[in-house]
């Protein structure tokens, strides 16, 4: 018996050892849920972005004891561009983004408060997300950067990622997506399956959990979210994922509380009317696919351009144009027409939203998220951004309210951005 019970504390405290291992190189790389693309040459292109080494020391400015409300005056046109909760909580990514809006048009920065992983990526006191376990710390100060921020005139948008959230399916899987085949599997094995088990979540093809569109419990959790970022000091709350899975296997879903008896623009259109609802004294907006602009249908997904007009302050169509498909326009590659393939969208969506009389309180303009990045072996570079710029202000015209730049490494092409001019559009506290 002494041999075994010495076996048994050997393994413990292998494992105890293994366990603690583990951690240290987790927290050491700091980047355990970064996906791959957001690592490629992030610290070779930072470093040729930067004409100053990187700031790795903690700012010398003390951070408010309270959080922070104060907001800055929402600037006529918005040109941001995009960073992960990670590159937010680097002082030499935002040392990079403070330069860029000196040197450059650039005066507005979304960064990610709840992304794909499901975390919310600040220290929050709100009771569901304590009661989830979904809070991961990656901006350890968020008051202070919003402060740092604002005092450099950038307005600063919060993204939410809505419906695709690991971290909810896990913890609440009865407002999950579900795999028919993996119900059907536990079923055969005489497993219960009367209620929803982690076992059997549906995943799409990155291997994410997906929230039923239709849960109130899920509307509730990040309209508290969105709150919250607010009340930091947040000047705009960009909402994104919202709709029906669009990957994976799309016929193998089970919704425990969504009826195909229901059309899912309908499910969609419902909660856009309920973010307006609740977030009346917030500047929101939302993220669309780019075929939005051009399609009648809902794509599958419950998104149609005509339902944002009015709940929202801006519909932010991704016109991405690698991620449109051969034969749009008749171009074979579209991505290598940016400047056609983003005039034609803008173009359509300004039509029907000039088309729309919306009888709620906000009036919607069309701000729409531009490709800064290489896909498919196609490369952009300062010749095809600027192309899609210059697309934006010719579809738009006198409606033209401002571009956000997307890039999965959160570098950003200088070149194809104008130079800063400083004038009467400055940014004030209030």
């Amino acid at each position: 018996m002494k041999r075994y019970f010495y076996l048994f504390i050997g393994i413990l405290l292998i494992a105890v050892l293994g366990v603690g291992w583990f951690w240290v190189l987790k927290n050491i790389s700091g980047e355990s849920y970064i996906p791959s693309s957001d690592k490629w040459g992030r610290e070779e292109k930072l470093s040729a972005a930067i004409s100053r080494p990187p700031v790795l020391k903690e700012r010398s400015f003390q951070a408010p004891k309270k959080r922070h409300p104060k907001k800055v005056i929402r600037p006529n046109t918005i040109k941001a561009v995009y960073l992960t909760s990670w590159t937010a909580g680097r002082n030499d990514y935002i040392d990079y983004v403070i330069s860029l809006a000196k040197d450059t048009e650039i005066n507005a920065v979304v960064i990610d408060v709840k992304d794909y992983s499901g975390y919310v990526a600040y220290d929050t006191d709100i009771p569901e997300v304590k009661k989830y376990n979904a809070k991961k710390v990656r901006i350890k100060n968020l008051p202070s950067l919003i402060e740092e921020l604002h005092k450099n005139g950038i307005y600063t948008i919060a993204r939410i990622v809505v419906f695709q959230d690991p971290v909810l399916a896990r913890t609440r899987p009865d407002l999950a997506v579900h795999s028919k085949e993996k119900i059907s599997a536990l079923k055969k094995m005489n497993f219960s399956t009367t209620s929803w088990e982690i076992a059997t979540l549906w995943a799409d093809k990155k291997g994410l959990f997906w929230i039923d569109p239709s849960s109130k419990e899920a509307w509730r959790y990040n309209v508290s979210i969105a709150k919250d970022a607010s009340f930091y000091g947040f000047d705009e709350i960009n909402f994104d994922y919202v709709r029906f899975p669009s990957d994976g296997d799309l016929e193998d879903m089970v919704f425990p509380l969504w009826s195909s008896s229901t059309p899912k623009r309908e499910v969609i259109k419902d909660f856009f009317g309920y973010l307006h609802k609740e977030l009346q004294d917030q500047v929101i907006s939302i993220d669309l696919f780019g075929l939005s602009c051009t399609r009648e249908d809902d794509l599958g997904i419950g998104q149609i351009i005509e339902d944002t007009f009015g709940y929202f302050d801006y519909v932010c169509p991704m016109v991405y144009p690698s991620h449109y498909e051969s034969g749009f326009l008749g171009y074979t590659e579209p991505a290598k027409y940016p400047y056609e393939v983003v005039k034609y969208s803008l173009k359509k969506a300004l039509i029907r939203l000039k088309k729309y009389d919306p009888p709620e309180e906000r009036k919607t303009k069309i701000r729409p998220w531009l490709q800064d990045f290489d896909l498919r072996g196609i490369p952009y570079g300062p010749k095809e951004v600027k192309k899609e710029i210059d697309a934006v202000y010719e579809a738009l015209g006198d409606d033209f309210f401002g571009f956000m730049l997307w890039s999965p490494s959160n570098i950003y092409t200088k070149k194809a951005l104008k130079e800063r001019e400083y004038s009467s559009e400055l940014l004030f506290w209030f």
